[in-house]
């Protein structure tokens, strides 16, 4: 199989090219970004790109994969209605509407949110957007599509979340997930999870086009 990797600097896409790259089965990984990963692996290229809203320029690197986990993702958080639509919805919809056009075989693996509003008719915000961008996706001619909804993710093996505010908290909160998996475990799930089952349900498909928390863990 071999996979393209959107959001690999951040904290879930640091996961998921982990586990793609110490699954055998994978024999490339094709990583798009702003920035170089710093990952050093003979199956794994690089792509830096700095506009994420047009790829006509690097087209022909993007034909022939079989997966595309798509991780980049931005927090709502002090961010006007306008610029969290433009780099949830608009960067997302412009890289699949690209690559359902190059590789309509490809399933399309997005990384959304617990609580993601599938209405589009929520009070918030970010649910509302994240619910279009969804929804969007599944009309795009992919093979298959499906949306993961995680909730709390607790970073391993060495993930670390871009955002200075939130690995602060993951650093502070470190000693608390081993209580919290164990008290919740429908809650919680991890970046070695989430890698995981996305890399299975590309191979084998899955019952379930929207995958939530149990749906991530029981994989």
């Amino acid at each position: 199989m071999q996979v393209i990797i959107f959001g690999a600097t951040g904290m879930v896409g640091q996961g998921v090219l982990r586990e793609c790259l110490i699954d055998p089965a994978i024999d490339r990984v094709l990583v798009v970004g702003r920035s170089p990963t710093g990952v050093g692996n003979a199956r794994l290229v690089e792509i830096i790109h700095t506009d994420f809203t047009d790829y006509f320029a690097i087209e022909a690197q993007l034909t022939g994969y079989d997966a595309c986990f798509f991780c980049l993702g931005v927090s709502s958080i002090g961010m006007s209605e306008e610029r969290y639509r433009h780099l949830t919805y608009d960067l997302t919809l412009a890289a699949a509407t690209t690559l359902a056009r190059l590789n309509p075989q490809m399933v399309f693996i997005y990384v959304t949110g617990a609580g993601t509003d599938s209405t589009e008719q929520g009070s918030r915000m970010w649910a509302r957007i994240k619910g279009k961008t969804e929804n969007d996706l599944f009309k795009l001619p992919f093979r298959a599509a499906y949306m993961f909804r995680p909730g709390a993710i607790q970073p391993l093996h060495g993930a670390r979340s871009k955002t200075a505010w939130v690995q602060a908290i993951y650093a502070v909160s470190g000693p608390l997930w081993s209580v919290l998996r164990r008290i919740s475990p429908r809650l919680v799930t991890s970046t070695e999870q989430i890698g995981r089952a996305m890399i299975r349900v590309a191979r084998e498909g899955y019952p379930r086009q929207v995958l939530e928390i149990e749906d991530i863990n029981g994989l």
